[in-house]
């Protein structure tokens, strides 16, 4: 496990648990929504997110959180040697989503840029859930059924799976 692509819909719990992980392993963590956009929200240009997403797929070690967008999504799933797919029912994505809304007035969410205005951004979480549960969800599916032949595949599927995943490379990293 050198370069973990953590991925999955809005709202499952990715960038906590792609923080416990890199607390565990020691791999250095790259947050997508981060680098895609600055503090307050606003979005970077395009092409500098490409190049800062490139500039991390050449080290030897990484976990990168998020989505970023559709051209580099693949790059990444292919780049990784091991791929964790959060994919909760959507009901929990919803309500994770509604939960991060309403703590996020008192606390920033894990994973967001400093000063992300929380109203605007829930509701994209919002838009993305029924789409990405539509559209990418099955192609994610699809796409670690081919890879596990030849890569480390985590598909988790409940709150139970990600504890259950936390607990085994837990006991990895001190065997």
């Amino acid at each position: 496990m050198k370069k973990v692509a953590v991925f999955g819909n809005a709202g499952g719990g990715k960038s906590t648990l792609s923080k416990r992980l890199s607390q565990i392993t020691g791999l250095p963590l790259h947050i997508l929504d981060k680098i895609q956009f600055q503090s307050g929200g606003a979005e970077v240009p395009h092409e500098d997110y490409k190049r800062a997403h490139q500039q991390i797929l050449v080290n030897e070690r990484w976990i990168i959180d998020g989505f970023g967008c559709m051209e580099t999504l693949w790059q990444r799933l292919n780049e990784a040697d091991t791929l964790v797919f959060v994919d909760l029912p959507l009901y929990v994505h919803g309500w994770w989503v509604t939960k991060r809304f309403i703590t996020g007035y008192f606390k920033p969410p894990e994973g967001w840029p400093q000063n992300s205005p929380i109203l605007r951004s829930s509701l994209t979480s919002y838009r993305v859930l029924w789409l990405c549960h539509k559209y990418l969800t099955p192609k994610y599916r699809e796409y670690i059924k081919q890879a596990q032949s030849i890569k480390s595949v985590y598909h988790l599927r409940s709150t139970k799976e990600i504890s259950q995943f936390i607990e085994l490379i837990e006991t990895g990293a001190s065997a």
